[in-house]
């Protein structure tokens, strides 16, 4: 079933069964003063792709200033973190029928340059996801605090021993996903630690994932939404959600998701139905938005 409702389209191109389809999408919480140079280096690299920036209720003006710079925009009415904005942008990958999905994060710290190396490895079948690594080269040019290098390294080791692959950056907010993968994200990712149990998921699902060196370099504009006390917290708790997410069934993965449907204010997008993370439901694949919400 066609979807009820689109976030706004600006200049949307549309696919043709002769092009694959491919979504940009960019999580992006208070970055008025970095994402229009993001979308814009992003459409000059990738024409052909349709950029989809998640507001992930901003206090700013990130939303009038990413649908200015030609992409297409959805707003959450308030903040749920970087895993909600991930939901919202898999589901939407997955709902609307892409071929390969990319995110990247709304600071500028990403190129945009290093997409198509991403979509060579994806194309060629040698993986279902791409994760670009800062520490593979320690290509970065900005000063990481050491109580998050220490963090980072930890995450890595425990994705590393239960994967039984080595992990290097299980922080890093730049991958790219297949159909596959993209179904399994859709599916099974939590709205906390994402990026790290994203890891463990593809594992458990049977797909191949692949770090490949990529440049970061210092954000462009705005504030880091990791602070010290996020920190601290991610320590305490990041390992024992990847021991729990190992011990986890992951099944066979779902049919298409369910209709991508209007919630709040018309700007946002959530799924039919609520289940826990984990435990798909028959035909739909909706780990909540918002947990709060009524069923639609």
């Amino acid at each position: 079933m066609a979807p009820t409702s689109q976030p706004e389209q600006p200049g949307r191109n549309e696919p043709t069964a002769a092009r694959e389809r491919l979504l940009i999408f960019i999580p992006a919480y208070n970055e008025e003063g970095a994402i229009h140079a993001v979308v814009t280096n992003v459409r000059a690299e990738l024409p052909h792709a349709d950029v989809l920036v998640i507001d992930d209720g901003s206090r700013d003006h990130t939303a009038q200033v990413a649908r200015a710079a030609g992409a297409m925009v959805v707003r959450h009415p308030f903040n749920l973190g970087i895993g909600g904005a991930m939901q919202t942008g898999l589901k939407f990958a997955d709902t609307q029928g892409y071929d390969y999905a990319i995110r990247l994060d709304g600071d500028g710290q990403h190129q945009a340059s290093a997409i198509q190396r991403f979509l060579a490895i994806l194309r060629a079948g040698e993986a279902d996801m791409v994760i670009g690594s800062r520490f593979i080269n320690e290509t970065y040019d900005w000063n990481i605090p050491r109580s998050r290098r220490i963090g980072i390294w930890l995450y890595a080791a425990s994705v590393t021993a239960v994967t039984g692959a080595r992990h290097t950056d299980t922080t890093s907010g730049f991958c790219g996903m297949n159909r596959a993968a993209i179904r399994a994200l859709a599916t099974y990712l939590p709205q906390d630690f994402p990026d790290v149990e994203s890891r463990v998921i593809i594992h458990k699902a049977g797909l191949r994932q692949r770090e490949v060196p990529v440049h970061m370099q210092a954000r462009a504009a705005g504030v880091s939404s990791i602070n010290l006390n996020k920190s601290i917290y991610y320590a305490l708790k990041v390992t024992a959600a990847v021991l729990t997410t190992a011990l986890k069934d992951i099944e066979s993965l779902p049919a298409p998701a369910d209709e991508v449907q209007e919630a709040y204010d018309g700007n946002s997008v959530r799924t039919k139905g609520h289940r826990s993370p984990l435990q798909p439901v028959a035909g739909l694949a909706d780990p909540p938005i918002d947990p709060k919400a009524p069923p639609a």
